[in-house]
């Protein structure tokens, strides 16, 4: 496997960004009520992280060391202007339902830290395959526990009925206690997942990045 190509896919499930590593849990938290809020959210943070680590690595060279979270902000935050100026222009409805999360992606620590963690120290194209891989991760996170919570709470994905008739939704999912209750039911599934397929290998079960240094886990700073 290319070194490119095992940075897009570590975080696709290895250092899966809201589930693996814990990181850029506000906005998954918050804007989960539905798959399509999931789904908008998780494409807004692809093109800032995939342009933020893009314009951080062509110019790590040159920003100054004291000063780099600084330039990291100031970069973010230009490419976040531009996508609320998109989302206003061309999905002004979806624009409406993220709200003040929108602008909050420059704080987001998932964009900081692949920018701290990666984009400063490597090459552009391993910066954008890092910047791909864990983008479509979280966006795939994020529309993935979209659907769980409206698919309970209204019996819909994506506004489309798939439940039977005589179905009744739990309405406390599409509220802010259904957040947690549905990302408690996926990172024990991935859990049990894990140490199922461990037991399967032959392997030791694994330590779950749950319960320590979340950051470390991402950056591998502690390794």
């Amino acid at each position: 496997m290319s070194n490119i190509t095992k940075e897009f896919v570590k975080g696709l499930w290895a250092e899966l960004p809201p589930f693996r590593v814990l990181l850029g849990l506000c906005p998954v938290l918050a804007v989960t009520a539905t798959a399509e809020n999931g789904f908008g959210m998780g494409m807004a943070v692809i093109f800032v992280l995939v342009m933020s680590n893009l314009i951080i690595s062509s110019i790590r060279k040159i920003i100054p060391g004291k000063v780099r979270i600084a330039c990291f902000i100031v970069v973010t935050a230009s490419l976040v202007v531009t996508v609320e100026l998109l989302m206003q222009a061309y999905a002004y409805p979806l624009y409406q339902k993220l709200g003040i999360f929108v602008p909050l992606i420059v704080v987001n620590c998932l964009i900081l830290g692949r920018a701290e963690a990666f984009a400063s120290k490597n090459p552009v194209l391993p910066s954008i395959a890092d910047a791909l891989g864990m983008g479509i991760g979280f966006m795939a996170s994020l529309t993935f526990l979209g659907a769980l919570r409206e698919v309970l709470g209204n019996g819909t994905v994506f506004g489309v009925p798939v439940m039977w008739e005589s179905f009744e939704p739990a309405s406390f999912m599409v509220k802010a206690p259904g957040a947690f209750v549905g990302l408690g039911m996926i990172l024990a599934g991935m859990n049990v997942l894990n140490r199922y397929l461990s037991r399967k290998k032959g392997e030791s079960e694994p330590v779950s990045q749950n319960s320590t240094c979340a950051s470390c886990g991402a950056c591998n700073s502690c390794k």
